[in-house]
């Protein structure tokens, strides 16, 4: 009796039969085939190097060079708090200019003040406090700062940006008798205890506010902001308090000055983070990224 050879399917096997073409394999190299993982593998593995993983230009970016850089940032572009802070001091600013140079009820009330003040506090104290405000003392101050970040830029070999924030420091130092020199001469007030005019705003209280603001910006990134910006505020108000306690300027002149230079410091502070990393990223801190392999 013949032997019939069986089929290669099991003996329970419901669907033994021929066998059929697969195409899977056939069209695996074509490009673009479905469950390939990329259109130029033949499995579904995900590749080994960075470049196949990420995804191909990202809409709104620089790139695609591993990390992918954020959007532009305009250089001296505050953010929206910033803008805001901004603002406020410009209306603010505008507001007490025009109550001074219109004489009305608001600038009788600071004469009032003024005079009631003056006198007060031991003369000792308050006339050193004074010379804060004065360029002998102040300029030297922010001179000596900008010299140790040129310093410590050489040292560290971050020389160019050191040299650009110094730069920046000493251009917003520059800009206060800019502004402040033509104010004088249009609102053209007289003093408390003077018939001269020329008292708003308060130079020395503009001259300490940004000097010593600009130091701290400076030294912010060695000493720390928490440090550098009490002393800064205490050196400016204490000025400030000492010119209307010596009856040198009337309370309306050093507020005029405290919010015109405040807007300067914030522009300030806005471009010293540009220059120093982009937005506040360091660029110790994008160079490592950079030799991370993204994917």
């Amino acid at each position: 009796m013949r032997e019939t050879p069986r089929s290669q399917g099991t003996a329970g096997d419901a669907n033994a039969g021929r066998p059929q073409r697969r195409f899977g394999r056939a069209i695996a190299h074509t490009a673009g085939a479905s469950g390939s993982g990329s259109p130029h593998r033949s499995d579904a593995r995900p590749p080994h190097t960075p470049r196949g993983a990420r995804s191909t230009d990202p809409v709104g970016r620089f790139g695609t060079i591993p990390p992918v850089p954020e959007r532009p940032t305009p250089f001296l572009l505050p953010s929206r708090a910033q803008r805001a802070v901004c603002a406020v001091l410009l209306v603010l600013f505008a507001l007490v200019t025009w109550s001074v140079a219109a004489e009305g009820p608001v600038r009788r009330a600071d004469v009032r003040l003024g005079l009631a003040l003056v006198g007060h506090g031991p003369k000792p104290v308050t006339e050193l406090l004074t010379d804060l405000g004065s360029m002998p003392v102040a300029l030297p101050v922010l001179a000596l700062v900008i010299a140790y970040v040129l310093l410590r830029g050489k040292r560290d070999q971050r020389w160019r940006e050191q040299r650009a924030r110094a730069l920046a420091a000493a251009v917003t130092m520059a800009l206060v008798p800019a502004l402040v020199v033509p104010l004088k001469l249009w609102i053209d007030r007289p003093g408390p205890l003077t018939a001269a005019t020329g008292y708003y705003p308060s130079g020395h209280t503009a001259t300490a506010m940004v000097a010593y603001g600009a130091a701290a910006l400076l030294l912010a990134p060695y000493a720390g902001a928490r440090r550098t910006a009490p002393v800064a505020v205490v050196l400016t108000v204490a000025t400030g308090a000492a010119l209307v306690l010596r009856g040198y300027h009337w309370p309306l002149d050093v507020l005029g000055s405290l919010l015109l230079c405040g807007l300067l410091l914030i522009l300030l502070s806005v471009a010293l983070s540009r220059i120093s990393g982009g937005g506040g990223v360091s660029r110790s801190t994008r160079r490592s990224s950079s030799r991370t392999p993204s994917g």
